[in-house]
C-alpha cells in the first residue's frame, strides 16, 4: 500500500509544471536544518481534475512566494485517486510524515469521520478545500477548516447568464416555443455542489421569468470524455431539441463541445453551451466563442486562502486577519464570464 501511495504521488509530481512534491523556499533570512523543515500535506481527489490541478500550481506558488521570518516549509502531495480509503491512508501517511497542518479535499464529502479523527488524535488542524463537508462535521472539532465558494451563487449566476443570452437573441429559441429546451451535464452522483449548481441555474432562469423544459440528463462525473461519451447520446436522441447545455463544470461542457464537433455539426447549429469553473481551457473556449460563458471560481484566491491559514495555523499569527466566517470558513466570490471579458481573467 506504501508503494501505491507513492506511485500516487509521484504521478502527480509528474503532472504539476510546478514540480509537486514542491518545496517552499524558507520564509525569511535564516535557513534551518532539513529536520526542521514544517511540513503540509495535501491530498486531493483526483489529479486530472483539471481545476484542481490548476488551484495545486497556484498553490504551489504562493507557498514559494510565502516568507514566515526563518521558517522553511515543505508540502507534500498526494493523489486519492478517487479512493476515499486511500485518502484516509494518506493521511495516516501525512502524520507519520510529520505534517504540521493536513488540507485535505475530500473524495467523499459525507465520510470525513476517518481524516477527523486521525487528525484529531494527533492534534493536527484540518483545512478541507473545494469539496465542501457536512457543516455538522466542521463543527466536530474547533482545529477544522474550509476554504472554498458557495455552490448556490455558481447555479445562480449560470442560470443568469443564459436568462441575458436568450434574452438578447430570442433567434436561440429555435423551434420558437418560447421555452428553452436544456440538458443537463451533472457532475457526481450526489455530490452536493453538483446537485446545487444544477438545482439553482434552472431555478434561476425559471425566477427570470424564462420558461424552460428539461430534455435531457446525464451524469458526467466532472469529466469531459465522459461528457463527450454522454453529450453523443443525447444528441442522437434529442437532436434537433436541445437549445442549452447546462454543465457543472467547464470540462464537461467542453465535452459537450468535442461530442459536436466529433459529429461535424457546425457552431451555428449547436446549441448554447454553458460551463462553471473558468479554467485556462474553459476560459479559451469562452474567448473563441465556442463555449457561450462560463462562472469563474477563483483557484487562485483559495490557493492562496489555503496557503496564508496553514502558515497562520503553524505560527499562531496572522489568522484573525483572513476574515474566517463563524471561525471555520473561508469563501471566495464567483464571477460572470462572456468573450467580452474572458481574457481578463487569465493568469490573473
Amino acid at each position: 500500500m506504501r508503494t501505491r501511495r507513492k506511485r500516487g504521488l509521484l504521478l502527480l509530481c509528474m503532472m504539476l509544471s510546478a514540480g509537486m512534491m514542491l518545496f517552499c523556499t524558507g520564509c525569511g533570512r535564516k535557513t534551518q536544518p532539513e529536520d526542521e523543515t514544517i511540513r503540509i500535506g495535501v491530498s486531493i481527489y483526483d489529479q486530472y481534475d483539471t481545476f484542481l490541478s490548476q488551484l495545486m500550481e497556484y498553490m504551489n506558488r504562493y507557498v514559494a512566494e510565502k516568507k514566515n521570518d526563518g521558517m522553511q516549509i515543505s508540502v507534500l502531495v498526494y493523489d486519492a485517486a478517487a479512493s476515499q480509503k486511500t485518502q484516509n491512508e494518506q493521511v495516516q501517511q501525512m502524520i507519520e510524515e510529520g505534517c504540521r497542518v493536513m488540507c485535505i479535499n475530500l473524495v467523499d464529502r459525507t465520510a470525513p469521520t476517518s481524516v477527523i479523527d486521525q487528525a484529531r488524535k494527533h492534534n493536527i488542524p484540518v483545512i478541507f478545500f473545494n469539496r465542501e463537508l457536512v457543516e455538522e462535521d466542521l463543527m466536530q472539532w474547533d482545529q477544522l477548516y474550509y476554504v472554498g465558494a458557495d455552490a448556490f451563487q455558481s447555479g445562480i449566476l449560470q442560470g443568469e447568464l443564459a436568462v441575458s443570452i436568450f434574452e438578447e437573441d430570442p433567434s436561440l429559441d429555435r423551434n420558437g416555443d418560447g421555452a428553452v429546451q436544456y440538458v443537463v451535464l451533472e457532475g457526481e452522483a450526489g455530490h452536493q455542489d453538483a446537485i446545487i449548481r444544477t438545482e439553482y441555474s434552472v431555478k434561476t432562469m425559471i425566477d427570470k421569468g424564462i420558461p424552460v423544459d428539461k430534455t435531457g440528463y446525464a451524469i458526467a462525473n466532472w469529466n469531459r470524455s465522459q461528457a463527450q461519451t454522454k453529450m453523443s447520446q443525447m444528441i442522437d436522441e434529442y437532436r434537433e431539441e436541445i437549445e442549452l447545455v447546462l454543465a457543472n463544470n467547464d470540462d464537461m461542457a467542453l465535452g459537450a463541445i468535442d461530442a459536436y464537433q466529433a459529429l461535424d455539426i457546425p457552431e451555428k447549429e449547436r446549441p448554447v453551451i454553458l460551463g462553471i469553473d473558468g479554467t485556462d481551457v474553459g476560459l479559451e473556449a469562452v474567448r473563441t466563442g465556442e463555449l457561450a460563458g462560463t462562472v469563474y471560481n477563483d483557484k487562485e484566491g483559495q490557493a492562496r486562502a489555503i496557503v496564508d491559514l496553514a502558515c497562520a495555523l503553524i505560527t499562531g499569527e496572522g489568522k484573525e486577519e483572513l476574515s474566517l466566517t463563524d471561525g471555520k470558513y473561508i469563501r471566495l466570490p464567483y464571477e460572470l464570464i462572456t468573450a467580452e471579458n474572458a481574457a481578463q481573467f487569465r493568469n490573473r
